[in-house]
């Protein structure tokens, strides 16, 4: 079976959502592929306590402001995923799952797109799969020698699991922020960061992330000194739990280890620590291993792009994987202008 649209976006989370959304106002023809059995995205695999940076007003999508959560001020992620389920059911969009996009082929005008099922074709392509499916940890020596067990932030799913154990949380950003507050108060906590942590001030959130990514990406593309950004501001936003746990002196960051050991880590300094776990909150890269068969990306490994356009094939767009993608394309609030741009940009190549 196969069906030719004007555009397949890839990956049905909220920058696919948004993408379809725009599409729908353009009047394009197009179809949402993505590999999870339901709605949601990624953040129907979060861990149990995650919450949003920014209250539920600004963290929506393009069309549709996200209800309130009773009695949080910022919603969980469970809260998030009952949202994009009824985005989409209201809006409608053509998502077809579970679907896994085995490759993106060129065919002259068109592209082809494998999948585990059937082969469909676009004249143009929009890849939302984001990160969550790519995690990143780091090789460190003495990593196979550990006898505990190693997980990463996207197996992680609650304290419960580990109270009582001697748990070690790698990574200064929110996600290791995050979970080592979750573990701070049940288990024997070690906290290794490359850096000293950078809290953002206490009373920003969302909202100013958002608009500090904006300022960041209309100051280069006017040729102004490069403000930062984000990361001019800190590295972790200090949602309650974190600031919670930090004010009690419960989050107290140590220096990264040098290597592991049978039983737990050491530094060069000769200091040791024993671990049960090991938890690696070490980020994600971008899952574009369906568009391999295109050779987009560059020496570097980076897929070169114009706002959400690759450079070298101007039917690929890529929206929600970061700034190198759009202003704060990887956030709920973000993601609804560069889906608009590529929509957009999209409408005129097809017409």
């Amino acid at each position: 079976m196969s069906r030719t649209f004007d555009v397949v976006v890839i990956g049905g989370g909220q920058a696919g959502l948004a993408a379809g959304y725009h599409l729908r106002r353009a009047g394009l023809d197009f179809v949402v592929l993505d590999a999870g059995t339901a709605p949601g995205g990624a953040w129907r695999h979060a861990w149990d306590s995650l919450h949003l940076f920014s209250p539920a007003a600004y963290s929506s999508l393009p069309g549709r402001i996200m209800p309130p959560q009773p009695g949080e001020q910022f919603p969980e992620a469970g809260h998030v995923v009952e949202y994009l389920t009824d985005y989409e059911q209201r809006y409608d969009l053509p998502v077809v799952r579970p679907v896994r996009v085995r490759g993106v082929h060129d065919e002259g005008e068109l592209l082809r797109i494998e999948t585990d099922s059937d082969t469909w074709h676009a004249r143009a392509i929009i890849s939302t799969t984001g990160t969550w499916s790519r995690p990143f940890a780091p090789t460190i020596p003495g990593q196979a020698d550990f006898q505990g067990r190693q997980l990463h932030t996207v197996e992680y799913d609650n304290a419960a699991t580990f109270a009582g154990q001697r748990v070690i949380v790698v990574g200064g950003g929110n996600s290791g922020a995050q979970i080592a507050a979750d573990l701070a108060h049940d288990t024997h906590l070690t906290w290794a960061t490359l850096r000293e942590p950078r809290y953002l001030p206490d009373d920003i959130d969302g909202r100013a992330l958002f608009d500090a990514a904006t300022a960041r990406r209309r100051a280069l593309d006017e040729g102004r000194p490069d403000t930062g950004g984000i990361s001019a501001l800190g590295d972790i936003v200090a949602v309650p739990p974190v600031r919670e746990a930090r004010d009690a002196g419960l989050l107290k960051a140590t220096p990264m280890f040098d290597r592991l050991t049978p039983t737990g880590v050491a530094w060069a300094d000769g200091m040791t620590a024993e671990a049960d776990a090991i938890i690696w909150c070490t980020g994600f890269r971008p899952a574009l291993t369906h568009l391999t068969p295109l050779a987009l990306r560059t020496s570097d490994g980076r897929i070169p792009t114009q706002g959400t356009q690759c450079v070298t094939d101007p039917r690929i767009h890529l929206v929600g994987y970061g700034d190198w993608t759009g202003p704060a394309s990887a956030t709920l609030v973000g993601v609804g202008r560069t889906a608009r741009e590529a929509a957009r940009a999209i409408a005129e190549r097809v017409r």
